[in-house]
């Protein structure tokens, strides 16, 4: 069963290094991001990963999108990524917005669902943005809750749905919960919006013309 951390500004250090102990030894937590709650694991550990698709129920043909904690981690794990990927991220990251690009060959090609493609993006909540940063390394960002269920808002919603699997659930308080991010494959020819979300597609149509 889950332990239940909540986290404030008393017990942030304390919360952040339980994690990324945990993380870093091949474990999933989930924590709140800007849009929902995720379930964070060490991106580059297969290990890692394959738990991530159990604990969701995930089928191997659905990839697994990443969370970065800058435009550089970003730009390493893409391989050779078109200027629109710098031109959209320097004006909505950080934020709701992930971006479907080549990955480069640091991540596991199970990772990609044997795509090749995988999906970048830099949240903008601090506690995530901290997880990745501490972890030195970008970190699962698929939304914690078991495939085709509604994804989570709240710590509580977490424990609900696969509090039984995971060993930690960072309670941060309620997520934004509106809106999962704007998914957009950058590999497609044209440039095509997969999954509407924070980001509308009219902010995105100068881009994209």
């Amino acid at each position: 069963m889950a332990e239940l951390l909540k986290v404030d500004a008393s017990r942030f250090e304390f919360a952040l290094d339980y994690a990324v102990r945990l993380i870093l030894s091949g474990k999933v937590v989930a924590f709140p991001t800007d849009t929902f709650y995720g379930l964070g694991a060490d991106a580059l550990n297969l290990a890692a990963v394959n738990e991530v698709f159990r604990i969701k129920r995930r089928s191997s043909d659905r990839p697994l999108p990443l969370l970065v904690a800058s435009l550089d981690q970003a730009a390493e794990l893409a391989s050779d990524p078109p200027p629109l990927f710098f031109k959209l991220a320097e004006k909505f990251w950080p934020g709701p917005l992930t971006m479907v690009v080549r990955a480069s060959s640091k991540v596991p090609l199970k990772v990609t669902a044997n795509t090749g493609k995988v999906g970048l993006r830099w949240p903008r909540a601090p506690l995530a943005v901290a997880l990745v940063a501490a972890a030195d390394r970008p970190l699962t960002g698929t939304s914690a809750n078991l495939s085709e269920r509604p994804a989570c808002a709240t710590a509580a919603e977490v424990e609900k749905q696969v509090g039984d699997v995971l060993p930690l659930i960072l309670d941060g308080g309620a997520t934004e919960g509106l809106a999962a991010s704007t998914v957009i494959d950058l590999e497609s020819d044209p440039v095509r919006i997969l999954r509407p979300g924070g980001i509308p597609e009219s902010a995105l149509k100068e881009f994209l013309s």
